[in-house]
This record gives structure tokens, C-alpha cells and sequence, in this order.
């Protein structure tokens, strides 16, 4: 039996600009992460969107065939709004990530790591440990 999340099936891409446009603040800091679904997986074609509500940025980064991503964010950004696309998803998901750690985190699983001079930010679609996503 399908269910409507299996329907959007292999035209999940047509029409979909996967260009990347991912430098926020090109002299930023990076936040690198993977797209994974719930078994761990990557999901290589997957779109992710990050906006920077304080100085009104906006990036967009397609997932490469190991379901990786990259941006380079602003320095002294605290908190993106994120929306990730991807196959078998009838709307996009709503998330947010958290550059600082002692900031207004609703739940642990959006909070980026601190790796040296970059963060890592992985977003687990479902299963153990899966990120927290926000109603539209």
C-alpha cells in the first residue's frame, strides 16, 4: 500500500533549482552536515535552505551522493531557521539551528557542534536521535 509521503516518487527533482547558493557571509564561519533518514542513511538528493533572520540571509545547498552539505554562516549568528526538501516529503520540513550552545534551544538535536573553526550539524529525518522539526 502507498501512502501519500511515497507518492512524490522519482520527480522529486524536476523543477527544483539545486544550485548551490550556500555562502550566507562569505568570509563566515562553516556548518557542514549530512541529510540522513531513519535508518542513518544519506539521502543524496535532498535541498537544504538556511535562513539568518538577524541580518535577513539566505542560502541554499543541494546534498552531494554521501548526503553531505555546506554553508558558510555569519560570524556572530546564533540561531538559522533551516527547511530541508526531499524525496517522499509533500512539504517541506522546519527546523532551526543553534550556532551557540548557551542560546534558547528548544531540544539538544538542534544545536550545532563545535568542530575548531567550523560546526557540524547533521539532520536525521527520523529514528534514534531524529532533529526536531516545527508544525508550518
Amino acid at each position: 500500500m502507498r501512502t501519500p509521503s511515497q507518492t512524490v516518487g522519482p520527480f522529486f527533482t524536476i523543477g527544483l533549482c539545486r544550485r548551490a547558493e550556500n555562502e550566507l557571509d562569505p568570509d563566515g564561519v562553516e556548518l557542514a552536515g549530512e541529510l540522513l533518514d531513519g535508518q542513518g542513511e544519506a539521502i543524496p538528493d535532498g535541498v537544504i535552505e538556511l535562513w539568518e533572520p538577524v541580518g535577513r540571509r539566505w542560502g541554499r545547498c543541494g546534498t552531494d551522493d554521501a548526503g553531505r552539505f555546506r554553508f558558510l554562516v555569519p560570524r556572530d549568528a546564533r540561531r538559522l531557521e533551516g527547511s530541508v526538501f526531499a524525496r517522499g516529503l509533500l512539504r517541506h520540513q522546519l527546523t532551526r539551528i543553534y550556532l551557540d550552545a548557551g542560546g534558547d534551544a528548544e531540544d539538544e538535536t538542534l544545536v550545532a557542534q563545535r568542530d575548531g573553526e567550523a560546526f557540524r550539524f547533521d539532520i536525521r529525518m527520523q529514528g534514534d536521535r531524529a532533529t526536531l522539526f516545527f508544525e508550518h
